[in-house]
């Protein structure tokens, strides 16, 4: 199994993960979001830590490397509680596509920094997918109102903390010191907001929290792993699928039905993923 193959089914695997995760933070409740980003990084925390020790990993890294580290966690942070904050006021597929316009900033940040080539077919299809998204989030969201607003601002932290951890790849750092660095900042971070803004949850709360930080720890180590194997322009295309797993969990758990243009956007989303898939493949042939 070639390295492509291995990043698209861990980006997919992350985009299951962090769409379970999601539902489960909207299932919560009216819990601050800084709360929420607190339990669901402490839990991610000491799930690697406890990895790290179990594998007894050596932590492979250079000092080079702590200046890039340090921007993947302040980037991740930014796109993980603005995604939290959209989450709960947002429609959940419609909080979802903005949180995945990340894949389009991925490619265009991965360009810039990395000087990572894109085909024309590969420009082509990024912009398709993200006119897809453009179909989803008209019907029921409006990018006036300031939710959306800060969600599109979570999508562009996310696709900057994933082009850092692309480097950080690159650089050949251990995947489990990524994780590490960015759930123990993003602790340190919302410690103090969330000590102000504390409030007590019930027994319900903290397992549905437990599900969420579980989930997302299981999407972290999943979309680290992606971005390691293989470069952004060949499988950022595939994190939109988080769109079609929230509008499932969606209707599910809420009773979310995505009307026609919805439907629309999901279909030129899945329309480029699949061309690419073919795309990729004939080239590695």
């Amino acid at each position: 199994m070639s390295n492509t193959v291995k990043g698209i089914i861990c980006i997919i695997i992350s985009a299951f993960c962090f769409a379970l995760m999601s539902a489960f933070v909207r299932l919560s409740g009216d819990l601050p979001s800084v709360e929420k980003a607190f339990f669901r990084n402490a839990i991610a925390l000491i799930i690697v830590l406890v990895t790290i020790i179990k594998k007894r990993e050596k932590l492979q890294f250079t000092k080079r490397d702590l200046p890039i580290l340090l921007l993947r966690s302040i980037f991740g942070t930014i796109g993980l509680l603005c995604n939290f904050y959209a989450v709960d006021h947002l429609n959940l597929a419609d909080a979802s596509m903005m949180q995945k316009l990340s894949p389009f900033f991925v490619i265009v940040l991965s360009f810039i920094i990395l000087k990572e080539k894109c085909s024309i077919a590969q420009w082509i299809a990024v912009v398709g997918a993200f006119i897809g998204a453009l179909f989803i989030i008209k019907p029921s969201g409006d990018f006036n109102n300031f939710p959306a607003v800060i969600a599109a601002i979570g999508g562009l932290g996310a696709g900057s903390a994933y082009t850092m951890v692309r480097l950080l790849g690159k650089r050949k750092v251990t995947p489990d010191l990524i994780i590490m660095a960015f759930s123990g900042f993003s602790c340190l971070v919302c410690l103090p907001f969330m000590i102000v803004d504390f409030k007590p949850m019930t027994l319900a709360q903290f397992a549905i929290l437990l599900l969420a930080g579980i989930f997302a720890a299981g999407g972290q180590f999943a979309i680290t792993r992606a971005y390691i194997y293989a470069p952004a322009s060949k499988i950022s295309i595939y994190d939109y699928s988080q769109i079609i797993f929230s509008a499932v969990l969606g209707f599910l758990m809420f009773g979310q039905i995505p009307d026609a243009l919805s439907f629309v956007g999901y279909a030129v989303i899945i329309a480029m993923a699949l061309w690419m898939f073919i795309y990729n493949k004939k080239k590695v042939e």
